[in-house]
């Protein structure tokens, strides 16, 4: 059976697809369950129970409160360096006081990835570890139906407040007795945002009708994405959270009681990168201050110690002991025993019981083998010991004897829970191996056919034969169905099998093992295909006898070893290394190919002058122009191509030599420009130095500098209207930079009258769309009205230069070099190196793939969510607007692929006019 190119194609993607799918469902790890929800409310465990006959403990239930009211104060990306370094000294003296010499407890907790809003206020409330698939649905969050700390506040009666962050609303629907909810993703906004929430604050402090109050404030993550952590803004911003912090505590000091003290409790949700997102695993990502504030913590005295680090699953534990409340059943973290640590022994050793008792039971539900975990085996001594202490409590012993039982026990308990905790924190990093390597191989087969058949998809009328009849690859076909059969019963049978795959219906594992036989029968007809045409006699020897050239040979190498590289973690975490190597190594490459063709290659040259041929009569198969006569222009383009004498000539000649080593210098000013990757992000670089604000002249400079740049190298290919057009958009861009502070004008000296910059990117927004508009308008012109190819050419160029000026907009005005160099670089490849090396389509494509990723990379962006600039998706919006937020961040993310995608298609489309209109004016072609 034969199929077209096309359906080909399809068919493959669609499969890989399925591929991709099957391997993420594996990758993403399964979360630490326990019961649900509703069956989560149980009686809880008693005290151990005492050796010897007839004595039992009568503590039974859960402690009581130890706070009346708990305010819950969340700052978004609150870094631990914002209230514990210099900025908190400065910029939150209150704090600081409270922090140092006030009855407080201060600790740096600890964040797991993924670093976004949803998952880590899961984290806080429910005390597991989310996933990194809670990242994709963060956007839209769903209602939380796990055991946590809010339900079960409101299932015994505490009455609940929220003001903040709507994602609170969407996870614990119905749960809050008043609430008003804010968006997170209008990033552009610092105000508002926060004074949504404290406009509350002066009202509800007097009232009495509440038990639990959760502030969520946005304003600082906001800064942090659009101007980052070393902003100018920052600074005003943790002053006003600090005024809001001392309002709270005077206010909860003030409604004391005898009876029960209050809480107040300051924390962050993530941290912030040094660029001001998060998402990722930095230092300043994961890392954010915990406070506990309140009068019956004794007061601090004596110098300041380093903050003690906890895991931020703490919190839930420890809040739901302070609010007389069950542990939540799927928390995996440990009590903060200095918050409790004014109660009597008693006291303590029941928490600590009640939280060790909860990991257990949560182990055994998750781990066949629990009673071997080292985990369980300590508690069950500490339990042990437990028991014997209470033993000597209930005969009334009040020696020393007793209290130093007591801090063994305590000693034996913290021990217990933290190797607890850790176990079952790492069974989140546990995958469905057996799926993932499914979808591998499906992904691996797929790839490996499509690379058999390159040569054939290149041409539009290929067509690839799908071997169903021949009978050798029938039994082989049957006889792999039934082994991979085999092995599928072995893995899904075996005890402690628990995937993905195994859960589907057999008719559905069935017909994916055909698809995975079906696919390894097409490679080896593939591969007998192409032995069986290397036995048959050669009708031109002098070209099938032609070598690959070394540039054949590194796109091939470069292209499987970046393949096989991407199967180790660090490479992948470092990949922006192997795309650098990369282009340097083609940059390198094209030097000698450029000097080969300019001194060594002569004319006579039999088997570069049939090559040149051979490239050209591909062209012309492909060609349209199906009326002219090929041949005639075949051999005058033969000509052309075999005198090096002409290669180049003039000036040209020596910009085309120097062409790659300018392309290396400036990759190599790029990779100074932003680091990025995982090990070495954190190193300053020339970017964090002109966006600190002591450098915001020469900022400035660079981005009219840029500006200038880009309209001379994108104006040669515009009409007179796209120019003009052009012009105004990137003066608009650099007035909308200068709006919201980032650059000034050389009359500004300084920036008090900073705004959101929305009439500026709207202005910008229209030039978009109108050289856009005139683009599409000629592409439609060509496709329906005349087949001219020159004005398809023309149509090409406009789009591609209105993605220009909307990139420009989008980047950040130290990125504004990296779009200049993109424009550069890929006027030197076209006008010194393609053009004068001949190079095919294939080669070319291969080029522009390389240096797209290479791009990704000299943005800033990483593998990591970290690095996604969020802010992009809110220029000239004011208001959070999904599908133009997701496409505008989307956009700019991925503007350095997408620019050298467009430019490959721009430039294919401008050689094919170029060929056509030199073969119609050739002499001695002929029109049929």
């Amino acid at each position: 059976m034969r199929l077209r190119s096309g359906v080909f194609a399809s068919s493959c993607l669609l499969v890989e697809a399925l591929g991709v799918a099957l391997f993420l469902r594996g990758f993403f790890p399964l979360p630490v369950r326990s019961l649900p929800r509703r069956e989560a409310r149980g009686d809880p465990p008693a005290e151990p129970a005492p050796p010897g006959p007839g004595m039992v403990s009568n503590w039974t239930e859960i402690p009581s409160p130890l706070f009346k009211k708990v305010v819950i104060v969340l700052i978004d990306a609150l870094r631990d360096d914002f209230v514990f370094g210099s900025k908190g000294k400065q910029f939150m003296p209150y704090t600081t006081q409270v922090v140092e010499k006030g009855t407080s407890y201060s600790f740096i907790a600890e964040v797991k990835p993924p670093t976004v809003t949803m998952p880590r206020i899961k984290a806080l409330m429910t005390g597991s570890v989310p996933g990194f698939i809670d990242v994709i649905v963060n956007l839209n969050s769903p209602a939380l139906l796990d055991d946590n700390l809010i339900w079960q506040a409101k299932t015994a009666g505490k009455r609940i407040i929220f003001y903040g962050d709507d994602t609170w609303v969407k996870l614990f629907p119905k749960h809050f007795v008043e609430y008003d909810g804010t968006t997170s993703f209008f990033v552009s906004d610092f105000t508002e945002v926060d004074d949504n929430v404290t406009r509350h604050l002066d009202r509800v402090l007097k009232r009495e009708d509440w038990d639990l109050l959760i502030l969520h404030y946005l304003g600082l993550d906001h800064i942090g994405h659009v101007t980052g952590p070393n902003s100018p803004l920052v600074g005003p911003k943790l002053r006003e959270m600090d005024n809001i912090l001392k309002k709270i505590h005077i206010s909860l000091l003030s409604k004391e009681e005898a009876s029960l003290p209050n809480l107040l409790v300051v924390c962050g949700d993530h941290g912030m990168s040094e660029t001001g997102s998060h998402g990722g695993s930095s230092e300043g990502e994961v890392h954010t201050p915990l406070l506990f504030i309140s009068s019956a913590f004794e007061k601090r005295s004596g110098p300041l110690a380093q903050p003690e680090l906890v895991q931020q699953t703490d919190l839930a534990s420890t809040l739901a002991v302070g609010l007389g409340l069950p542990i939540s059943r799927n928390s995996v973290g440990n009590l903060i025993l200095p918050v409790v640590g004014g109660k009597t022994m008693r006291e303590q050793l029941r928490f600590v019981h009640l939280n060790g008792f909860q990991l257990s039971k949560l182990l055994q539900e998750n781990t066949p083998a629990y009673e071997k975990d080292p985990g369980y085996e300590h508690f069950k001594i500490a339990e042990k010991s437990h028991g014997n202490w209470i033993k000597l409590y209930l005969e009334g012993n009040n020696s020393e004897i007793l209290l130093n039982l007591g801090k063994k026990v305590l000693k034996q308990y913290l021990e217990a829970l933290k190797t607890l905790s850790s176990s079952l924190s790492k069974q989140v990093a546990q995958y469905d191996m057996y799926s993932m390597m499914v979808g591998t191989v499906i992904i691996m087969e797929v790839l490996l056919l499509l690379l058999l058949s390159i040569p054939k998809a290149l041409s539009s009328q290929a067509e690839f034969e799908v071997p169903l009849s021949p009978p050798l690859f029938s039994l082989l076909f049957y006889l792999m169905c039934l082994m991979l059969c085999a092995v599928h019963i072995i893995v899904c049978t075996s005890a402690e099998s628990l995937c993905y795959f195994c859960s589907m219906s057999w008719l559905t594992a069935v017909g994916v093992m055909m698809l995975i036989s079906a696919l390894m029968c097409g490679i080896l007809s593939a591969i007998a295909k192409i032995f069986e045409n290397s036995r048959l006699p050669l009708k031109n020897p002098v070209v099938s006898s032609s070598s690959w050239s070394e540039i054949d040979v590194l796109i091939l190498a470069g292209t499987i070893g970046h393949v096989l590289s991407l199967g180790a973690s660090s490479f992948i975490e470092e990949e922006h290394q192997t795309w650098y190597f990369l282009i340097n190594t083609l940059c390198l490459a094209l030097c000698q190919e450029l000097c080969r063709n300019n001194f060594l290659l002569k004319e006579s040259d039999p088997q570069h002058s049939t090559t040149g041929k051979q490239n050209f009569d591909s062209i012309g198969e492909a060609s349209e122009y199906k009326n002219i006569d090929i041949p005639a222009a075949g051999n005058l383009k033969l000509g052309k191509a075999t005198s090096s004498a002409e290669f180049i000539k003039g000036s040209d000649k020596w910009i085309s030599l120097a062409s790659p080593w300018i392309i290396l210098i400036c990759c190599r000013l790029l990779r100074s420009l932003n680091q990025t990757g995982v090990q070495w992000a954190h190193r300053p670089d020339f970017g964090h130095w002109l966006t600190s604000s002591e450098h915001i002249a020469e900022l400035s400079f660079l981005a009219a500098v840029s500006l200038l740049t880009i309209f001379f190298l994108v104006q040669r290919r515009c009409s007179l209207v796209s120019k003009i057009a052009m012009a105004l958009g990137l003066l608009g861009v650099y007035s909308y930079r200068a709006a919201i502070g980032n650059v000034i004008f050389p009359w500004q000296h300084d920036s008090k009258d900073i705004s959101k910059g929305i009439t500026e990117a709207r202005f910008v927004y229209v030039f978009v769309l109108g050289i856009v508009f005139t683009g599409t308008k000629d592409l439609l012109k060509s496709q329906v009205i005349s087949a001219d190819s020159s004005v398809k050419s023309t149509g090409l160029w406009e789009v591609y230069n209105g993605l220009v000026l909307l990139a420009a907009l989008l980047f950040r005005p130290h990125n504004l070099p990296v779009l200049v160099f993109c424009l550069l670089i890929q006027t030197m490849m076209t006008r010194y190196i393609w053009r004068p090396l001949k190079f095919d389509a294939a080669r070319i494509t291969v080029m522009h793939y390389w240096f797209g990723q290479a791009f990704f990379y000299f943005q800033g962006n990483s593998n990591g969510i970290a690095t996604v600039d969020v802010s992009a998706g809110f220029v000239g919006l004011e208001s959070y607007v999904e599908i133009p937020a997701i496409f505008l961040t989307a956009f700019a993310t991925y503007s350095g692929p997408l620019l050298w995608a467009i430019h490959l298609l721009c430039y294919l489309s401008s050689e094919v006019s170029r060929l056509k209109a030199q073969l119609v004016v050739l002499p001695g072609t002929m029109l049929v």
